[in-house]
């Protein structure tokens, strides 16, 4: 075979590989994967090992503060690596214990995108593809659930939204689903994941400890808590196409009852009305309407 021969096969080799290489990644062959972002809202109260407020809930003030946002992390970490293990592109993280002031960008999971900070600010929108709970407790007044309250211990004895009774994990889950979000799974004690299961009956659950009063109970091994975390995680986010998320009927009604303390700053508004010494009424047109009222209550 001459010179030119052997140049015009090489060239003719070179042009086949260049469009193998091109049809590859024009869409013929493999595809980048769909972007899938997950939203995980933390809580402290709900998270394995935990049972006393003062001893270990407190922010930078409780003796084992350290060891309880560790306890955070782990749980955290391991719900993402189980959302990134189905398929999840983007993991972002609300920190939403006390004030915000939590999680710490240097042993949270690299994939993972951190909202922190006092405050709050944290503005849902439709980019999500679901949301999960992490570290939530019950509903206050709810029988063994351990540390259970609804938003303030010594201020609210109850939520109700259309007369359904509520906790942070209710109202959040509407929140969610007035922007097109399912909530899929909680991480919790027993009561935080019987109450998400009585809104949404197909939820996965990882009952990380049982309550035996408000502050004592059974709880799994930290390992053993975040394995079940990682794993219902997984199934959860495989599971998307049988969630739809929450909708609220309208016009909305949200009651609240406080204790005598709840109501010392309490103050009738446009929309908020007093029913008597310790009860209030908002009205919205939709729960995003009666949401952002009680925002700023």
């Amino acid at each position: 075979m001459s010179i030119r021969s052997k140049l015009a096969v090489c060239a003719a080799l070179f042009s086949a590989l260049g469009f193998l290489f091109l049809w590859g990644r024009s869409g013929s062959g493999v595809t980048p994967p769909k972007p899938l972002k997950v939203l995980i809202l933390t809580d402290m109260e709900g998270v394995d090992g935990i049972f006393n407020e003062d001893l270990e809930c407190v922010p930078d003030k409780s003796p084992r503060w350290e060891q309880s946002r560790k306890l955070l992390t782990g749980e955290t970490n391991a719900a993402a690596e189980g959302l990134i293990a189905a398929g999840a592109t983007d993991v972002v993280v609300w920190d939403g214990h006390w004030s915000g002031e939590n999680l710490s960008s240097l042993d949270i999971h690299p994939k993972v995108t951190l909202f922190t900070g006092a405050g709050h600010g944290f503005e849902m929108d439709t980019s999500y593809a679901a949301m999960i709970f992490i570290g939530q407790h019950a509903m206050a007044g709810v029988d063994r659930g351990v540390l259970s309250h609804t938003e303030s211990p010594e201020g609210v004895q109850g939520y109700w939204v259309n007369g359904k009774a509520v906790g942070e994990a209710g109202l959040e889950t509407m929140h969610a689903g007035s922007f097109g979000i399912p909530v899929i799974m909680l991480a919790g004690d027993k009561a935080a994941c019987d109450e998400i299961r009585a809104l949404i009956p197909q939820a996965e659950v990882a009952e990380v400890k049982r309550g035996v009063t408000r502050t004592s109970g059974f709880t799994l091994s930290h390992p053993t808590a975040c394995a079940l975390i990682r794993e219902r995680a997984r199934r959860a986010l495989e599971r998307l196409s049988e969630f739809r998320p929450y909708r609220v009927k309208t016009p909305v009604e949200l009651k609240m009852e406080f204790t005598p303390l709840g109501t010392t700053y309490r103050r009738s508004r446009a929309g908020v009305e007093r029913i008597n010494d310790h009860s209030w009424v908002i009205r919205g047109q939709d729960f995003m309407d009666a949401y952002n009222k009680l925002m700023e209550f």
